[in-house]
This record gives C-alpha cells, structure tokens and sequence, in this order.
C-alpha cells in the first residue's frame, strides 16, 4: 500500500512540474514583440511622406489615377493574401497634395462573382 501511495506522488509531483504558465523571458534576454507589431492592419503611412516613400512603405508600384502635378491621386493594390484559389488585392487609394502624402482611403470594393 505504501508502494503504491508513493508511486501515486511521484506521478502527481513529477506530472505537475512539466506543466506550468509561460515564463518570464531572462534579464536581457529576447523579448515578446509589442501587441502593436503583431497586429495585422498596421499601415507603415505617414502624412508627409513623398511618393517614392509611399511606394517602398508598401511595397507596391503607385499606379497614377488623376489629378495636376503635385496635387496626385495614386492607386496601389495591395495583395492580402485569400485562399488559394482565389488570390485577394485589396486597393489602397492615396491623396497627394504638394508633392506629399495628404491622406489614404482603403477601398474593398465589391466582389463581382458573388453577386
């Protein structure tokens, strides 16, 4: 009886150690990211920036749309991603006014093929 009383704690004492909440990373050590970097809407815009900075931010080519110079509208299309099959391009609309970013409008449209 006291064989098995004992074999019973071992396996809870030794069951409990490998279980346990998340530890804390070492002084200096690698450190979590910010929740603001882990999110998935953050833009890398900022009001000011030229065209040639906008383009690098994103990743993407502007595509003109109207407007005189210095006072552009430009479109970037942005791949997020989808399903496999069907590939998702979200378009990103950019106001420029002075040769610099004045604004930005994402524009989700309307998907055609299941109308």
């Amino acid at each position: 009886m006291r064989i098995l009383a004992a074999a019973a704690l071992l396996l809870i004492a030794g069951g409990s150690a490998s279980a346990g909440a998340q530890q804390l990373p070492p002084t200096g050590g690698p450190y979590p990211p910010p929740f603001i970097a882990t999110l998935s809407n953050n833009t890398p815009l900022a009001f000011g920036m030229d065209a040639g900075d906008v383009a690098r931010a994103l990743g993407t080519p502007l595509n003109y749309v109207s407007g005189r110079p210095g006072e552009e509208v430009y479109l970037a299309f942005r791949n997020v991603g989808g399903s496999g099959l069907f590939i998702r391009k979200d378009r990103l609309f950019l106001q420029f006014r002075k040769g610099r970013l004045a604004g930005w409008k994402g524009d989700w449209g309307h998907n055609w093929m299941w109308q």
